[in-house]
């Protein structure tokens, strides 16, 4: 409990506090080994259940190490913005290494061995940009993870026309978004004047506090590198019409896996 404190104030990150107690019961156990074998001493009762307990701790701790640096790590959906496809409270497996993988010591934005790239559709968890922190959350340094459905990719021409996206001037089918609310706000800030500063504002993220672009926003360009990540539930997601486009470095994995609760439990499309 103390360590997921530490990880999501950006303190501590899970996998280093994994690898070291690894190390530190695997040098004990290794230890009392020597002892044992080398010394010829009677051990104790006590001894016996240290070392089991020591020898047990160091191989599921690397284990658990190598699991959540390169495999795939549990994730708990924290906010309404994806529903109905996922709601709050579901518990999720996210998949890794299908984009590469990243150090597990050092978060330098950097991924290795990739499977594919991000696509158009995937369901995808990233590091929420500091840009969209609230300002005393940035001050203290917390980090964390948001989950979004890439709309588009480096390259796409993007634009939302009353609720109704479209990306390279076609319109996209999306069966899983859902609207709360059926009032439609304008872009006031798509004007003739502004037209022209349009895209360099949306990148230098001066939509953050504008709830006019929620549902009539653009046309942008998504920038090489960088990804535009909606919410399903497009009335209640803070996303990239507000935030700007997704830095390829932020992304973690995508969702592989829903295991709780077990009643909507399967693969997530």
């Amino acid at each position: 409990m103390i360590v997921e404190f530490l990880n999501r104030m950006g303190i501590w990150k899970i996998e280093p506090v994994l690898f070291f107690a690894g190390c530190l019961f695997f040098v004990v156990a290794m230890s009392m080994l020597v002892i044992k074998k080398y010394f010829k001493i009677q051990v104790s009762k006590t001894f016996t259940v240290v070392y089991s307990w020591a020898d047990v701790l160091w191989s599921s701790f690397l284990m658990g190490f190598v699991i959540i640096s390169f495999v795939v790590q549990i994730f708990k959906i924290p906010s309404s913005s994806m529903e109905n496809t996922l709601k709050v409270g579901d518990y999720l497996f996210v998949n890794k290494f299908i984009y590469g993988v990243g150090s597990p010591f050092v978060d330098n934005g950097k991924r290795y061995m990739p499977w594919r790239c991000v696509k158009a559709g995937d369901i995808v968890v990233f590091q929420c940009p500091p840009e969209a922190l609230k300002s005393n959350e940035r001050e203290r340094g917390v980090k964390k993870d948001f989950v979004k459905r890439c709309v588009a990719v480096g390259g796409d021409k993007v634009e939302i026309k009353d609720k109704k996206l479209y990306v390279n001037d076609t319109y996209v089918e999306e069966p899983y978004v859902i609207f709360e609310d059926y009032n439609i706000f304008h872009d006031s800030l798509n004007n003739d004047n502004f037209r022209s500063h349009y895209q360099k504002a949306w990148e230098n993220y001066r939509f953050v506090h504008r709830d006019c672009v929620r549902d009539n926003f653009g046309p942008v360009i998504v920038p090489k590198g960088h990804y535009m990540m909606m919410g399903d539930n497009r009335d209640g997601s803070f996303d990239s019409r507000f935030w700007g486009p997704l830095p390829d470095k932020y992304v973690k994995g995508k969702v592989l896996f829903l295991y709780w609760p077990l009643k909507r439990c399967g693969k997530v499309k």
